[in-house]
């Protein structure tokens, strides 16, 4: 039996986002103690974390992320890209379409549970300055389906001075990836970064992939 296959088209566009006066502004301590996350609380969070708020335990719906690439919008170069070999035996290509350079691609499947209101959001941090925060609504996703998600990713314009901080502290700037189904965290990535010679970011996650 074949995998359903669904494309997933984002319906809100990446934005970045800054805290409202009226939100209140949780520590990570504070979110520790909660019996569950929601997606204001980790917008109201000032600076990375150091922990993961959520066990792999959470994810009951056994979402798996397979596959992930980013092109860079003018030139088309990959400047990242990380993908879990195929099963033995599938007959899946990983159809990265060769003829939209531009596009990036996130890839995962789901379990026998239907995801509904299926979010994430990833914040990218230099030291304690935010740099910029995604979101992005993925909506439904069917059971035991294989979903794929395009969309450009459209990064602030920092300044030479902060660039050249970055380049010389590297793994200083770093992310956090924020999965909620019906608005409950159930999965926490963290990644560190380096670009002194180019984007290798390091990945700390327990969803690895």
């Amino acid at each position: 039996m074949s995998t359903p296959k669904s494309s997933v088209v984002p319906t809100s566009t990446p934005y970045s986002s800054s805290i409202s006066n009226n939100r209140q502004q949780l520590s990570e301590g504070d979110l520790l103690h909660k019996e569950f996350i929601a997606p204001e609380d980790v917008l109201s969070l000032q600076k990375i974390t150091e922990n993961y708020l959520c066990s792999s335990d959470a994810n009951i719906y056994d979402i798996d992320f397979t596959r992930f690439c980013i092109r860079d919008l003018g030139s088309g170069a990959v400047l990242f890209e990380i993908a879990k070999p195929p099963a033995t035996g599938s007959d899946d290509e990983g159809d990265i379409d060769d003829s939209d350079p531009n596009a990036g691609r996130v890839e995962f499947v789901v379990g026998d549970k239907p995801v509904n209101n299926f979010r994430m959001i990833e914040r990218h941090f230099f030291r304690d300055r935010l740099l910029k925060t995604f979101d992005f609504d993925f909506g439904f996703c069917i059971p035991n389906s294989k979903n794929t998600c395009e969309h450009i990713y459209d990064f602030p314009s920092l300044s030479p001075e902060l660039v050249d901080e970055m380049i010389k502290h590297p793994f200083e700037t770093r992310s956090d990836s924020f999965y909620f189904v019906d608005n409950r965290l159930i999965m926490h990535n963290k990644a560190d970064y380096a670009y002194n010679g180019g984007l290798s970011p390091e990945t700390k996650s327990r969803t690895e992939l």
